[in-house]
């Protein structure tokens, strides 16, 4: 039996900042979010998540400072989680259930390597 590893989802979206959800789409997304989260955590496989906020600067290679978030194929980062699974297979099966893929983002999921000291 091969032990478990870390494995990080990255989880993106299209921003449109014309669209405004209701109340009551907010509160679904976040049930579907603790729903998404608490089932990975019950099963002892979560090991960290972080929403991201909307304010940012970016710092490019000669030091200079711009502010926002960088859009790359019209998608920003919006959070990541790291889980532990047997495979990246297994963690792949994990993050199907992305409440993100409901809002048409997507899910990245990446092995980590550990910094050596």
């Amino acid at each position: 039996m091969n032990t478990e590893q870390n494995f990080m989802m990255l989880f993106r979206y299209t921003p449109n900042p014309e669209y405004k959800p209701t109340a009551e789409e907010m509160s679904q997304m976040r049930q579907d979010w603790g729903s998404f989260i608490g089932n990975i955590a019950i099963k002892e496989k979560l090991e960290s998540t972080y929403q991201l906020g909307f304010e940012g600067k970016q710092i490019s290679t000669d030091l200079k400072v711009s502010d926002g978030m960088l859009i790359s194929e019209n998608k920003i980062i919006s959070g990541n989680m790291i889980v532990k699974a047997h495979s990246l297979e297994e963690a792949v099966e994990m993050a199907k259930n992305s409440p993100i893929l409901k809002m048409g983002g997507t899910v990245e999921v990446r092995s980590i390597i550990p910094m050596e000291n």
